[in-house]
């Protein structure tokens, strides 16, 4: 459960944007969204494999 302190004389927008930007940062609707359909362990490591070389290919280029 997520807790926001609000100050006194603080605008509700504001933290309510808090409340939003630390709710981004515990990745629970993307933990939803993977859940939603089950993939294969082969499939994940796949995918892993492809997002570290891409990675490594920007971080390549950066270099250069």
């Amino acid at each position: 459960m997520l807790i926001i302190p609000v100050k006194d004389g603080e605008a509700i927008d504001r933290a309510l944007k808090r409340y939003k930007r630390k709710y981004d940062r515990t990745r629970v609707v993307r933990q939803l969204r993977a859940r939603q359909q089950y993939t294969k362990p082969s499939v994940v490591k796949r995918q892993q494999l492809a997002k570290a070389r891409y990675k490594q290919q920007m971080q390549s280029k950066e270099d250069a």
